[in-house]
């Protein structure tokens, strides 16, 4: 089991946010400050040069960034150990549907567990939003593929040809 950790500023309609649901059920630590996450954590950025892949297996913790970019000192994101970008991947979440590329971050918790092969605890962090399963439906050819690839390079390719590119 992988531990998940939450960088989160507040700037989200409470209503909406995933995050705060998680901590409500205890699946993921958040922190008000960077410097609360620990440095082996796998940050998850948009903005990361290299894709996540299966090579990244045996990290111990996965952390989201949930937040406002304007917000966020990308100064420090960017000087942190591992930082890795989600594949191309369609959202389930009721306010961006079908659309490429925007998960919430339990949608970007569970890309990332399924790509790292820790598909049950993907699962039991979608199980609490009556809309979760179905991201792992949405998704389970290009989640296969990407779980399969041998490296961030592969998945890139993987990527290109859902993108159309």
């Amino acid at each position: 089991m992988i531990r998940l950790f939450a960088f989160r500023d507040n700037s989200c309609d409470p209503r909406k946010c995933t995050v705060k649901r998680m901590e409500k059920w205890g699946q993921v630590k958040v922190v008000d400050t960077l410097t609360r996450i620990p440095r082996s954590s796998l940050i998850l950025d948009p903005t990361a040069e290299r894709a996540l892949s299966p090579a990244d297996r045996g990290v111990p913790s996965i952390t989201a960034l949930d937040c406002s970019w304007e917000v966020l000192d990308s100064v420090t994101v960017r000087r942190w150990p591992t930082r890795r970008a989600l594949p191309y991947l369609v959202a389930a979440n009721p306010v961006n549907f079908g659309r490429p590329l925007r998960l919430t971050s339990v949608e970007a918790f569970a890309a990332a567990l399924v790509i790292l092969g820790e598909d049950e605890q993907a699962r039991e962090v979608l199980s609490k939003f009556n809309w979760g399963m179905h991201f792992l439906e949405l998704n389970a050819d290009p989640l296969a593929e990407y779980a399969a690839a041998k490296d961030s390079t592969e998945v890139v390719a993987i990527q290109a040809l859902y993108m159309g590119e």
